[in-house]
Parts: C-alpha cells; sequence; structure tokens
C-alpha cells in the first residue's frame, strides 16, 4: 500500500544504528555467547528469471530467497572451552571417527527437544512410515538483539535451525610482542531469520 500522507511518511527515529549494540544468544552454545565480539545480520537475495518474448527478454523476480551465512567472532577463553563447544558440534555432525559421535550429538539436544533419543513414526507428508530419531539435537536456535542508544532491546534477529559449517584455526605465536587475546571465527547455516519488533508493553511483534 503506497503512503500518500506526508506525515506519516516522516522517520519517527533519528538516532543512527551503532555497530557495538547488540547482544548474541545461541541455545546450543552458552559458552560462546558471553565471548561474541562481531555478529552480522546476513544479506538475502532474491534470484530472478526472464519471460521470453519476440523481443527483448523481460526479467521478472525469482520465487527463492537466498540467505547469505550467519559469521561470529568471539574470543576464546583460557581453557579453550567455547571452541571445544563448536567442534565438538561440528565433529558429531560429521562424525569422523564412528557413528556414535553422531548419536551422542543428538542425544545432546534433549534440552531442546525431548523427543530426540526417542524413535517415532516419521510423519513427513509423502514419505513412507518408517522408525526414525528426531534431528532436532543437530540444530538450535540463535538471537541476535539490536539495542538503542540507552542499550535497551528493541529488535530481535531471530535464526530458526543453525547448524555451523566452519571454525576457524588458533595460532599461537612465542614472538608476539603484545598480548593479543585469541579469537575465532565461525560461519552457521540456517533455515531461515526473521525480525521481531518490541512493542511498548514489551510483547514481541514479528515483522518483515
Amino acid at each position: 500500500m503506497t503512503i500518500t500522507n506526508s506525515y506519516t511518511r516522516q522517520p519517527t527515529k533519528f538516532d543512527y544504528a551503532e555497530p557495538t549494540k547488540f547482544k548474541f544468544t545461541i541455545i546450543k552454545l552458552p559458552k560462546v555467547e558471553f565471548f561474541v565480539t562481531t555478529a552480522n545480520v546476513p544479506g538475502v537475495s532474491l534470484g530472478t528469471t526472464t519471460q521470453p518474448t519476440p523481443l527483448k527478454d523481460v526479467p521478472i523476480p525469482g520465487d527463492k530467497l537466498d540467505y547469505d551465512t550467519l559469521n561470529l567472532q568471539f574470543l576464546v577463553d583460557e581453557n579453550l572451552e567455547n571452541y571445544r563447544e563448536i567442534h565438538g558440534w561440528l565433529t558429531g555432525l560429521g562424525f569422523p571417527k564412528d557413528h556414535s559421535q553422531f548419536r551422542s550429538l543428538q542425544a545432546a539436544g534433549t534440552d531442546r527437544y525431548p523427543t530426540t533419543t526417542r524413535e517415532d513414526l516419521n510423519k513427513e507428508i509423502g514419505d513412507v512410515a518408517k522408525q526414525t530419531s528426531d534431528d532436532g539435537g543437530l540444530y538450535s536456535d540463535a538471537t541476535l538483539f539490536i539495542l538503542t542508544s540507552k542499550n535497551n532491546s528493541n529488535l530481535e534477529v531471530r535464526f530458526r535451525d543453525i547448524y555451523p559449517i566452519s571454525l576457524s584455526g588458533l595460532d599461537y605465536n612465542q614472538q608476539a610482542t603484545d598480548v593479543n587475546y585469541l579469537t575465532a571465527s565461525v560461519t552457521f547455516q540456517y533455515k531461515i531469520y526473521e525480525f521481531a519488533s518490541v512493542s511498548g508493553s514489551g510483547t514481541l511483534e514479528t515483522t518483515t
């Protein structure tokens, strides 16, 4: 709907977004979220296609969105506990030694999905009914809180079913002339993300 009233077209917020005003939480990595130093709101793109005509082909919008990856950087603690949290998640997904590593990852998700360790009938439409384990333990949910200039949360970016796809290495150096604490970066894929704004009553409203 086109807004024609000039008064309603004016911005109501005149403060600029500050890159330091954020907080990140992730259910599966409690020891990582405390040390997060950078996070991003991933970009999104819509593919295009063309409608053939006898003259010029006409570009038209595509029908599938492509989301960029979620990228985090975090300070590594002295015992590498937060680093090992992500490393263990990746190991469970890839199970390089044996299948028990994958089963352990599924069992670790019982805090979010109580049925993870229970086999049940597959309820997917079109699939043959068969015994299968819930894969909820493989994923997690995460939220990026956007803060105001007064450090109040007024917007949430909610990521659904995220999982890591890469983790950077750690470089130790005896020749360093100053103490630069180790940082690591991790890249996540996810199903979708959406925005939710905090209304004046403190409730959340999903926005597009």
